[in-house]
C-alpha cells in the first residue's frame, strides 16, 4: 500500500459554511454534508450527527496524520441543539475524541455506538451512552435506531484489532426509513437489511477511499458498489459520503465523483436518485 502512486490532492479547497436555520415545518427531515461520513440530521424529534468529526486531522496526533482538504460545511460554533449522536465505529476518521468531548460538553447528547465503545467514551467524561450489537434496537433513545451490519473492522492502535464493533444504522424518523452506512465494503448485508428494515426514504452511502481495490475492497465500497447497494437496499434516495474531505487512499480528491457518475449510467440510476452534495449543502425529505 505505501509504494501505491497517490494522486496529490490540494492543500486546502475553499468551502462556505452553511448556519442551519430551523424547521419550518416539523413533518420535513433535512439533511446537511458537513464532511467525510458527518452529517446533521433535523428533525421534529431531535436533531442527530452522524460520526462527528471537525478536527483539523484524523488522527491520534494533531501534528501528522490526513489532514482536512476542506473545512467543515457546518461551523461547530453554528450546530444546533444536538439530542443524539451516532457512533459507527472507531476509526480516527470516524471516532474524533476531541469533536465528541465538545458535543458532550455542549449539548450532553445520547451518544449511540456499538459494542465495545463505551469504554473508550467513559474515559473521556462521555456517560450517556448506548452500546449496541448488529440488529439490537437502542433502549431509551427519542427516534427508533436499530444498528446494522457492515462489512469493515476496528482498531485505534497496533493491538486492539476487532476488539470492538462496527455497524450502520437505521433511524425511523416520524413516517420515514433513514440508514446511514458507516463504513463498509459491498456485501450481502445490503440485502439483509432492506429484508428486514428497509425499503428506505433515504441513505447515506460511502463512495471513497476505494483504492487500490486489492487491498481496499473488503472493507470501503468503490462508488460501483455503492450504486449497488442503493439498489439492493430499494431506497428512494442515496446520499454519497466519505470522500473529498481525509485523503486516507490514493485516489484524486474529485475521482469519488466522476466514477458515481458513470456507476450510475451503467446501471441505469437516474441522477438525482444517487447524489452527493456540496459541503455544507442541504436536501430534506
Amino acid at each position: 500500500m505505501l509504494r501505491e502512486p497517490r494522486t496529490p490532492w490540494p492543500r486546502d479547497v475553499a468551502v462556505v459554511s452553511s448556519r442551519p436555520a430551523p424547521l419550518d415545518d416539523p413533518a420535513e427531515i433535512r439533511f446537511t454534508f458537513v464532511g467525510h461520513s458527518t452529517f446533521l440530521i433535523q428533525s421534529g424529534a431531535g436533531n442527530i450527527l452522524t460520526d462527528p468529526v471537525f478536527s483539523e486531522r484524523a488522527s491520534p496526533c494533531t501534528f501528522m496524520g490526513p489532514r482536512r482538504a476542506r473545512v467543515p460545511g457546518v461551523k461547530f460554533d453554528d450546530l444546533p441543539e444536538i439530542s443524539m449522536v451516532l457512533l459507527s465505529h472507531n476509526h480516527y476518521d470516524h471516532c474524533d475524541l476531541p469533536t465528541l468531548r465538545a458535543l458532550n460538553t455542549r449539548f450532553a447528547p445520547v451518544f449511540i455506538t456499538t459494542l465495545g465503545n463505551a469504554a473508550l467514551l467513559r474515559r473521556h467524561g462521555i456517560t450517556r451512552v448506548e452500546e449496541l450489537d448488529w440488529w439490537q434496537d437502542a433502549p431509551t433513545a427519542a427516534v427508533p435506531v436499530t444498528a446494522t451490519p457492515a462489512q469493515h473492522f476496528s482498531s485505534r492502535g497496533p493491538f486492539d484489532r476487532n476488539r470492538t464493533l462496527w455497524a450502520g444504522f437505521v433511524l425511523r424518523l416520524g413516517e420515514r426509513t433513514v440508514y446511514f452506512a458507516g463504513d463498509s465494503g459491498y456485501g450481502p448485508h445490503f440485502s439483509a437489511i432492506r429484508q428486514r428494515l428497509g425499503p428506505f426514504d433515504l441513505s447515506l452511502l460511502p463512495i471513497g477511499a476505494y483504492e487500490p481495490r486489492w487491498f481496499m475492497r473488503d472493507v470501503h465500497m468503490n462508488p460501483a458498489e455503492a450504486v449497488q447497494a442503493h439498489l439492493d437496499l430499494e431506497s428512494h434516495r442515496s446520499i454519497g459520503m466519505h470522500f473529498g474531505t481525509f485523503q486516507l487512499t490514493p485516489e484524486g480528491i474529485d475521482e469519488p465523483l466522476g466514477a458515481l457518475a458513470e456507476a450510475r449510467t451503467q446501471a441505469g440510476v437516474p441522477d438525482a436518485e444517487f447524489c452527493t452534495l456540496e459541503f455544507g449543502e442541504s436536501t430534506s425529505v
